[in-house]
Order: C-alpha cells, then sequence, then structure tokens
C-alpha cells in the first residue's frame, strides 16, 4: 500500500519506523529535552532529525502538547509556537514526512499549509472543527483511541472487552471521518496503548492486535518506553529499550505496519532482522 503524504510517498509494503520529535517541556521519556527558545531550539530539533532519517525513520512525529498521564492542556497559542516552527526547518531543510501529533485544527491546517505529511491525533479528530481541517487538508490521518483525557485517563478505565471495545470505537470513528470526506485510504489506526488502559488492556490488545488488523487500515503502534514495559520489567523509563524492542517485534508479528518510537537505530535494526527472518526461504 502506497500511502499520499503531502510532496511524499509512503510505501507500506513493509513495516516503517516513525521518530518521536516532542517539542515540549514535560515529555514522560526525555524530560523537554527538545523544548528550548529561538534558533539553538531549531538547530537541536534539526539534528535529531537528520540522525533519526539516517537511522531509519520514514517519518518524523512533531508533538507540542504532552499527552502523558495527568498532563495538562496547552493552549493553541502555545502549541503551533512550539510546533510550527519545527515543521516549517524541517519541511525547508530536509526530505523528510512529517507528521504533527496534535488534536487542535487550527494547527493541523498551518502544519500542512507548512509541509508536513500527516497528522497524528490522540483523539480521532473529535474536537470541534478537527476533522473539517483534516479533510481539508488531504493529508493521512492517524485516528488513536483513548478513554477519557490525559489528565484523567489513567483513573480506574474499564472496559466489557478491551480487544471488541476498541475495534468497534476505531470503525465507528472510522466511518465518521470517512462521511465527513476523508477518503478510507487517508485513514490510519491506532490502538492507543497506555492511553486508558491498565497494564491488563494493554497485554490484551497486543495479543489480539491482528484482530484490529483485519479491519484492513494501516496500524501505527506507540509502545516505546511506555509503562506497559515498565510493570513488567522494573525498569525505569531511561532502561526501557530492550523491552520496548521486544513489544515492537510483537506488534510487528500482529499486523503493525508503522512502529512510532523513540529509539530509531535500534528499532531499525530490529525491524531488517524482522524482515529478513520473514523473507527467507
Amino acid at each position: 500500500m502506497e500511502l499520499r503524504c503531502g510532496r511524499h510517498a509512503l510505501d507500506l509494503a513493509s513495516p516503517v519506523v516513525m521518530g518521536i520529535l516532542n517539542v515540549t517541556p514535560d515529555s514522560f521519556s526525555d524530560g523537554g529535552a527538545l523544548y528550548g527558545e529561538g534558533r539553538a531550539r531549531i538547530d537541536y530539533c534539526l539534528r535529531m532529525a537528520e540522525e533519526m532519517l539516517a537511522d531509519g525513520a520514514s517519518i518524523l512525529d512533531i508533538g507540542g502538547e504532552s499527552t502523558r498521564p495527568g498532563a495538562a492542556p496547552v493552549s493553541s497559542d502555545d502549541e503551533l509556537a512550539r510546533v510550527l516552527p519545527v515543521v516549517e526547518a524541517i519541511a525547508a531543510r530536509l526530505d523528510a514526512i512529517i507528521s504533527v501529533d496534535t488534536s487542535n485544527p487550527v494547527l493541523m491546517r498551518e502544519a500542512a499549509r507548512c509541509g508536513a505529511g500527516m497528522i497524528n491525533d490522540v483523539r480521532a479528530l473529535q474536537r470541534d472543527g478537527a476533522l473539517a481541517a483534516a479533510a481539508a487538508s488531504g493529508l493521512p490521518v492517524c485516528l488513536m483511541h483513548m478513554q477519557g483525557e490525559p489528565g484523567s485517563m489513567q483513573d480506574d478505565p474499564y472496559y466489557a472487552d478491551v480487544v471488541d471495545d476498541v475495534c468497534q470505537w476505531l470503525q465507528v470513528r472510522a466511518a465518521a471521518c470517512e462521511a465527513g470526506g476523508i477518503e478510507r485510504q487517508r485513514i490510519l489506526l491506532d490502538p492507543g496503548f497506555g492511553f486508558g488502559k491498565t497494564l491488563a488492556h494493554n497485554l490484551a490488545l497486543l495479543k489480539h492486535l491482528d484482530q484490529l488488523a483485519d479491519l484492513r487500515y494501516p496500524l501505527l503502534v506507540g509502545l516505546s518506553r511506555k509503562s506497559i514495559a515498565g510493570k513488567i520489567t522494573g525498569k525505569p523509563v531511561g532502561e526501557r529499550l530492550a523491552a520496548s524492542l521486544a513489544l515492537a517485534q510483537s506488534a510487528l508479528d500482529r499486523g503493525a505496519s508503522i512502529l512510532r518510537v523513540h529509539d530509531v537505530a535500534a528499532t531499525s535494526d530490529m525491524l531488517k532482522i524482522w524482515r529478513a527472518v520473514r523473507e527467507a526461504a
């Protein structure tokens, strides 16, 4: 499958890596390493983007609002100020597919104008104006499942059947997007590991990810450094690489098309091995 991402084409016949660039002061994984002011911040983001591309990333995902558990929302103006200069700089300097991690319809429109090639929305285009903005952009959109909002999503999440509930919810959102002018071939799905889910919920979703793949939309999966790895291994965020790779491989085996990760080089190496084994005689 080829996904049109603005001026770029993304071949999803084989899984690819999406590198994470969080330009927030409160990212759960890096403590805001890419957050700052002025030209120095842009230059640092460019260096990180270049490194991720060299390490094997096919997409760069830029986010200006933390969605970690307990995170507070940011204003639209703050989010635009964090994200747009980085999108503009990368689009001008690098031949890269840029994804914007946002629920903000204003940022969706402006980022598309500045060269973004994908919209990645943890709220599945439910905010007022988001669906219309995404449809007008002509870009692919990733719809993620989240129960509640970041500030409260881990307050005792409940599902009758987490796999069935997530599949049905994403189907409803995909249908709403198609009715709103977003063609099916522009839609990706993300089960939202860690977003309003317990460890048991996350493990069930991963074990049965093939059921979501059966819906015949490309799957984007974000498991990198998340609490599922920490709760199983007991390791802090900075020591979850091995666990993250194991989780990513499990997702690949069950139909994931895009791996959204912090550790691009290591994930790319794992993906090369995975492909080689799959393609062996």
